[in-house]
């Protein structure tokens, strides 16, 4: 597979992160590579349970987006995916403050891949972990949909010539 342009993944990490789901949770992509995903967010009030502890939805939503966005270098300009299955585990609780997600892709095959991700906290402990499987078809959440319905501009070439 030819190389990932860098300009390409700045602008979608740029516009990923304005996107309405990653605002409302504070989701930050950081780093996007071939089979790899880094995000960040600050666990605040809001992802917080009744007893004040992270609650597992946010858990679970940080796992999907660094398990979903590992793939998206591994694939064809413009090919689309999206998420069948999130199987978390809930390893340890944890309370306000930065937590990282890791994703990386472990099998990637023509229209089914497998992804996996950890959720660690500011000292390192894992505190969540997860399996996923993709489904991956041109016409699944291609990469131009986000652009349209985000009203962004054309985006330079996902791969150098």
């Amino acid at each position: 597979m030819a190389q990932v342009n860098p300009r390409h993944v700045d602008a979608v990490m740029e516009l990923i992160n304005r996107s309405p789901y990653f605002e409302l949770l504070g989701i930050r992509l950081t780093a996007l590579g071939e089979g790899t995903c880094t995000a960040e967010a600050v666990l605040e009030r809001k992802h917080l349970n009744a007893f004040g502890g992270a609650h597992g939805g946010a858990y679970a939503s940080l796992l999907d987006c660094g398990a979903y966005w590992a793939l998206y270098c591994s694939l064809d300009e413009d090919e689309g995916f999206t998420t069948v299955d999130l199987n978390a585990s809930n390893l340890r609780a944890a309370g306000p403050g930065p937590v990282v997600v890791t994703g990386s892709v472990v099998k990637r095959g023509r229209t089914v891949c497998l992804c996996e991700a950890e959720l660690r906290d500011a000292e390192g402990r894992l505190l969540a972990h997860a399996t996923s499987k993709m489904l991956v078809g041109a016409h699944l959440q291609p990469m131009s949909a986000a652009v349209r319905e985000l009203g962004a501009g054309a985006l330079p070439p996902k791969f150098l010539a």
